[in-house]
């Protein structure tokens, strides 16, 4: 019934267009991207990946009130990376990217300072870049660690604008998990001692239960600043192992812990840049939510308790943006869990980003993060370039180095460089 109803909303868009053209616009692109690693790993031998992606997205606007929004992507893979099947996928809870899937189908509701989008949708809270900790309803995919993407969620958001206070509140009816990097793949680094002794993939268990979360923003007279509060799971998940059978095989499970987060985040700018402060307090929810959906007596899928923050000054001078700050982490409570956790894995670091206009069809970017202890290390240099009105190419470097017990430095055999071509419509 969910998906007959989307097929729906989808088609009542697309035919809307001879009906009403002035209140719909789309907009979309196909985009070949190949990715050239000059180095093996211990598990994957492949050195030239190819991805591609078409993405169409509409938008219908029948009243000045109401919007509707539909957008869809069509996904390949040189490297196995996207689901072999054709189906349409609304949930984003495969380990591969679906072939066929819906990024967006959401309507949004306007009236005075009332905001409310249903359906399909991104939703993104926090300040900082690079890591945002207080962004708790954005899940991502991490197939390809160092250049991840958003993915959306299904859910509710209404927000509400009076003078300088925004308040906000979300409803989620269920997780959308991160997607991980897949196993038997570069991504997944896996120790040269380790290479011999199988790895099983046991799946996913999701729990049951719907996320919430509010949040009050204030901007003031040369500031802003807004707190937030999460009840929901971790999209990020907690690796439970063991090793079972003769010959013995390494079985990993996905689990994801129930948690409660308290943020707050504040940006004031100054003559010389603008400084942004933003940090998230998680804990884990005692008993809330079994280990397995519907098994009560199970004990609860466990995480730390810890804080994340971020510190960051940015400026503008010409052309240029420059962003520096610092990522650090407190951990309050360790439960010595094994989890597979990106933001918490660049803590303690010293992050920049500078970005240069060069002029309307071309830009370059730098952007690298390097760890207190010396023991990772990562950087990236970009340079974009658009032909006409329809056409850009990208060419990216990315280097890698470290140590085997670094989260970045585990990368150091994933340094490469991408071309990126794409065609907007």
């Amino acid at each position: 019934m969910r998906r007959a109803s989307a097929l729906a909303l989808a088609l009542a868009l697309v035919c809307a267009r001879g009906t009403n053209a002035q209140t719909l616009t789309q907009r979309g692109f196909a985009e070949g991207v190949v990715f050239l690693f000059p180095q093996t790993t211990s598990n994957d031998a492949t050195q030239v990946v190819g991805d591609g992606l078409v993405r169409e997205e509409v938008f219908w606007k029948p009243a000045v009130w109401l919007q509707f929004a539909a957008g869809f992507d069509v996904r390949a893979s040189s490297h196995d990376e996207v689901e072999p099947g054709w189906r349409l996928d609304f949930g984003d809870r495969g380990i591969q990217r679906p072939r066929l899937s819906a990024r967006r189908l959401a309507g949004t509701f306007t009236h005075g300072g009332l905001n409310i989008d249903v359906g399909k949708q991104f939703i993104r809270w926090g300040k900082t870049d690079i890591v945002t900790p207080t962004d708790r309803f954005a899940p991502r995919d991490f197939l390809n660690v160092i250049s991840s993407e958003l993915l959306p969620v299904i859910g509710a958001r209404a927000s509400y604008q009076r003078g300088a206070e925004t308040f906000e509140g979300v409803w989620v009816p269920r997780l959308t998990p991160s997607r991980l990097p897949l196993l038997g793949q570069r991504w997944t680094s896996v120790p040269q001692e380790a290479v011999t002794v199988p790895i099983v993939d046991a799946g996913s268990v999701f729990p049951s239960g719907a996320q919430a979360g509010a949040r009050w923003s204030h901007v003031g007279a040369g500031f802003e600043y807004s707190l937030s509060f999460f009840h929901g799971f971790n999209h990020l998940p907690t690796i439970e192992s063991a090793v079972v059978g003769v010959p013995p095989a390494q079985v990993l499970l996905r689990a994801y812990p129930a948690i409660r987060a308290y943020g707050a985040d504040a940006a004031v700018p100054t003559h010389w840049f603008t400084l942004k402060v933003e940090a998230e307090y998680f804990t884990l929810r005692p008993g809330d939510a079994p280990a397995t959906p519907g098994e009560e007596g199970l004990p609860p899928v466990l995480t730390d308790d810890y804080v994340l923050y971020g510190i960051q000054l940015e400026r503008q001078a010409g052309e240029w943006v420059f962003i520096g700050g610092y990522i650090g982490d407190v951990v309050t409570e360790n439960r010595s869990a094994v989890a597979f956790a990106p933001d918490r894995g660049l803590a303690k670091s010293i992050v920049g980003r500078a970005s240069y206009t060069v002029d309307p069809r071309r830009s370059l970017a730098f952007e690298g993060v390097v760890h207190q202890n010396g023991q990772g290390l990562y950087a990236k240099f970009e340079y974009s370039e658009s032909r006409g009105q329809h056409w850009r190419v990208t060419l990216s470097g990315v280097g890698i180095a470290g140590s085997d017990t670094d989260f970045i430095g585990q990368y150091h055999r994933n340094s490469n460089v991408s071309t990126t071509v794409r065609y907007s419509f």
